[in-house]
């Protein structure tokens, strides 16, 4: 990679210093609002916080694309304010939504951006070489980017961020909607920048990815609310971490009811078990367990999600109103709602799912894991009747999807992986649309659509249009959208992809409620700590389903020395190295 040249320098290791960053738009409170921190050099520091925190202003104002109201903001030494030039030829900036051209191969988006960057024509041929070889992309220089999978498409953002080596490189949520081996293979590619001297600032909804950053600033509604270790953090929370275990029959009202205690700050379904954080520290049998024999609290380790769940404030607690005005249908453990058979797609000479089966009873979560271009979103939409298979069959609600596909859209909802809402239009006419399509009319329409509006707080964002919306907002009203008209099947493809810990939470209170009334789910996701909530999980890889169990079986059948208890992101990884090793054994 190319040195930048002459920059500006920085003070001592501080690559950032924030000194009372304002920064407003409009109206109403500041998006930042008097921060004051430090970055330094050869690190990697986490920025977090949830959805309108700030994260991506801050992130912004460190570019000078932006200047801050009130405060001071320098970047290796130079003032923002006055040296923007300067400072944005020495930093590489990575946005949220990189701006590749889709259209343009690999080589030729490198091509464009070291045009933009004014690469010297005589360096460009070796600072590619390099570049393809650290991000692995050299085999696919002819692809179109628009072909290329998640993961791949951040390695080719973070190649052409570094055509000019940066001595502050920022990267804007570079690990959503990639899977946990991108996400790895990305980490492991920045952490090596840090070991030449890089400073690096990792925007992030995922907070293991948090956990793993040298420092972190964590922002709420503009604030700084903890600049430090994040394991200064986390120490909060020691004491205060258990394991409700022993539980049986189901486990989603039991997290509704203990979600309910005053001294219950936070909880999350982990395969068989409960993880609480509770406010006080002590591992004595609090009055809410008295009588249940069966049931027991173990301390575990914390976690940094545990604690920045604390400092927030605890979850969101266990009650959906959604579900209780959700009509509730008997579930009965033989009753199958949703059934794939063989199902197999092709695409000309690719095979993109092959025989996949299985069968997911009323009342059950069922969840679809693999890494980016497995196979998983082809096997989602033939049997949400968006793709017509090649081989095999799927049945909806009683309904076979080459038959009635049209009947059996009726009896499902979907939500789509990039929340398929109409940009252009405002909240309440996409609510007024989704209705229609799915049948309502009339005083029927009319009161599900004050009920959604009611119970997701549409208040206040009724004629903002869709493309404008916060993005914990546009994922109320995509799951409003999906629900309103009480479907017995719901298909999540990746729901709470970018979206912060708190919304995640919100938006599986809901859907825990949901099963709890008969509801049977479908959902892909890349957060592991969300494949916990499933019953049961088809892990698919090269288009095959390659493990198939309950979360706990999946961790369980990876478990050995070196990893004796493994998690979900442990469990994925090893299972997909064991196939890829056994595809190799058969190929030799």
């Amino acid at each position: 990679m190319a040195d930048a040249g002459t920059g500006p320098a920085a003070e001592g290791d501080i690559a950032v210093r924030l000194e009372q960053v304002t920064k407003r738009f409009g109206e109403g409170a500041p998006a930042l609002d008097g921060v004051s921190g430090e970055i330094r050099a050869g690190e990697i520091t986490g920025l977090v916080g949830p959805d309108g925190a700030g994260k991506t202003t801050l992130l912004r104002l460190m570019t000078g694309l932006m200047l801050p109201e009130e405060g001071r903001l320098s970047v290796l030494g130079a003032d923002t304010a006055e040296d923007a030039r300067l400072i944005q030829t020495a930093i590489g900036y990575m946005p949220q939504r990189f701006g590749l051209y889709e259209d343009l191969t690999v080589a030729e988006n490198l091509t464009l951006y070291a045009d933009l960057r004014a690469l010297p024509a005589a360096e460009r041929q070796a600072v590619f070489d390099e570049l393809l070889h650290f991000t692995d992309l050299k085999r696919f220089t002819g692809r179109l980017a628009g072909k290329l999978s998640g993961g791949m498409k951040q390695k080719l953002g973070l190649a052409c961020a570094l055509l000019k080596k940066p001595r502050l490189l920022l990267l804007d949520e570079p690990g959503v909607g990639v899977d946990p081996i991108s996400r790895r293979e990305l980490w492991k590619m920045v952490k090596a920048l840090t070991g030449e001297g890089i400073g690096v600032v990792w925007s992030t909804a995922y907070l293991d990815e948090a956990e793993a950053c040298d420092r972190v600033l964590l922002l709420n509604h503009g604030k700084l609310l903890y600049a430090g270790a994040p394991q200064g953090l986390t120490a909060r929370v020691e004491g205060r971490v258990f394991h409700l275990t022993g539980m049986t029959g189901r486990r989603r009202p039991l997290l509704e009811r203990v979600l309910g205690e005053v001294d219950v700050v936070d909880g999350v379904i982990q395969g068989d078990a409960i993880r609480l954080v509770l406010k006080e520290e002590g591992t004595e049998k609090p009055d809410w367990l008295a009588g249940e024999e069966n049931l027991s609290l173990k301390p575990v380790a914390p976690r940094f999600e545990d604690a920045f769940v604390d400092l927030l404030g605890g979850g969101p607690g266990g009650r959906s109103a959604l579900a209780e005005a959700t009509r509730k249908r008997p579930i009965d453990g033989d009753e199958t709602v949703i059934e794939a058979a063989g199902l197999t797609k092709r695409f000309g000479d690719f095979t993109a799912a092959e025989d996949i089966s299985f069968t997911i009873p009323r009342g059950q979560i069922f969840g679809l894991l693999g890494p980016n271009g497995a196979g998983k979103s082809t096997t989602f939409k033939m049997l949400c009747g968006l793709l017509k298979p090649t081989e095999g069959r799927g049945r909806v609600a009683g309904f076979d999807l080459r038959r009635d596909a049209a009947s059996a859209r009726g009896r499902l909802g979907y939500m789509a992986q990039k929340f398929s809402l109409y940009g252009d239009l405002s909240l309440k006419q996409n609510l007024e649309f989704f209705a229609g399509i799915y049948g309502l009319s009339g005083k029927h329409r009319r009161e599900r659509i004050g009920l959604m509006s009611e119970i997701f707080d549409f208040s206040g964002w009724q004629d903002m249009s869709a493309k404008e919306l916060p993005l914990g907002i546009k994922q109320r009203l995509a799951l409003a959208a999906a629900v309103m008209h009480e479907p017995e099947a719901l298909f999540l493809d990746e729901p709470t992809s970018g979206v912060d810990p708190i919304t995640r939470r919100e938006f599986w209170t809901h859907i825990n409620g949901l099963v709890e009334r008969g509801v049977t789910v479908l959902v892909t996701t890349h957060f592991m700590d969300e494949a916990e909530y499933c019953d049961r999980i088809s892990l698919i890889y090269r288009g095959r389903s390659v493990a198939l169990g309950s979360p706990d079986e999946l961790k369980a059948s990876v478990a050995g020395p070196g990893l004796e208890q493994p998690t979900m992101e442990d469990a994925f990884i090893a299972l997909v190295e064991r196939s890829e090793a056994g595809n190799g054994e058969k190929a030799a």
